[in-house]
């Protein structure tokens, strides 16, 4: 043999889908996937989201049903999203720990159309308050009050998991609100509830489809004051660690896509399981692609999927979820 011929040949290793399978590093299963919900008040309701092409306000029945056939596909997670009900929305956001609020319906009639599955309920308060920002907002200003916001994040996490949530979501982004989720989780009987942190989670242009959908934007101010800036990894890598500290179970990153040296980076630091949220506008980057026939939308969304297990993360919230579940079989 030539001495300048490479003796191994890695395209052997290619030769076929089931060599490829064989050997592949990094697998990607409905199991890995968590479906986002959008629950509103009423009953019937099934309305179409502009900005998000394929996903819809869903009344709690309708929740029911479409994760019943989501489970038929494959999913087995759900993360779910709720709006105030006839009440509207008020300074506190008291329309988040309403027990008969959208969300905390939903989560019972999912549970109770199956009961296996796992059901995640986001916590935060922006969808809920006049102003649109993730607590309340002292007099006058437009400036969040840390403190003040702790105790509404954790009477809404009670709330959820009353309801039978398996895993509260805190979203909000304040200093303490794990520790402030955990102990009145374990002073209500709910020690075994899970924290999903959002403890990475970036200031980003990607969430503008996901707060037309939850009608959360700020209405004045943004929320650069309690999201992470976008050039801090190490920050970031703090975030993770006193929220494990506060007790959080599993961590986030977010956004997935422009953020997947955060997710890698918090992979060798911790080994608490890790969840990223491909959100709403990488969802909608991929779905635009495919309506105008630039790309195959399912098969570039398993790569996008694939780009973000690769880089460390167990598990991946994504609007993609029923689609690659029924492609991947």
């Amino acid at each position: 043999m030539d001495a300048g011929f490479p003796v191994l040949r890695l395209r052997r290793l290619r030769t076929s889908a089931a060599m490829r399978a064989l050997v592949r590093e990094v697998d990607l299963t409905a199991a890995h996937l968590i479906y986002p919900l959008f629950l509103v008040p009423g009953h019937g309701v099934r309305e179409a989201i502009p900005s998000l092409p394929g996903q819809f306000h869903l009344s709690p029945d309708q929740a029911a049903w479409e994760a019943a056939n989501a489970v038929a596909d494959g999913i087995t997670s759900f993360l779910i999203f709720g709006r105030p009900g006839p009440g509207g929305k008020n300074e506190r956001g008291s329309g988040a720990w309403d027990p008969d609020g959208a969300a905390q319906q939903g989560v019972r009639a999912i549970k109770d159309r199956v009961p296996d599955a796992l059901v995640a309920a986001d916590v935060c308060l922006c969808a809920y308050t006049t102003s649109g920002h993730c607590g309340v907002v002292r007099a006058g200003t437009v400036a969040v009050d840390n403190d003040a916001t702790l105790p509404l994040l954790a009477e809404t996490a009670t709330s959820l998991a009353q309801a039978g949530a398996d895993v509260v979501a805190p979203s909000d982004i304040m200093d303490g609100r794990v520790g402030a989720i955990r102990t009145a989780l374990d002073q209500a009987g709910l020690e075994e509830t899970a924290i999903l942190s959002y403890a990475a989670k970036f200031a980003s242009q990607f969430y503008g489809p996901f707060r037309d959908a939850e009608d959360s934007a700020p209405v004045t101010g943004d929320r650069r004051s309690y999201q992470l800036d976008g050039g801090n990894l190490r920050q970031a890598l703090l975030e993770v660690t006193l929220d494990l500290q506060e007790g959080a179970d599993m961590v986030m990153v977010k956004p997935a896509l422009a953020y997947l040296d955060v997710i890698a980076a918090v992979r060798q630091r911790c080994n608490a399981p890790i969840v990223a949220y491909n959100v709403s506008g990488e969802y909608a980057m991929v779905e635009a692609a495919a309506q105008r026939g630039w790309a195959d939308g399912v098969t570039m969304a398993i790569e996008v999927l694939r780009s973000i297990r690769r880089a460390g993360a167990d598990a991946i919230i994504t609007y993609h979820a029923r689609q690659v579940a029924r492609y991947l079989g």
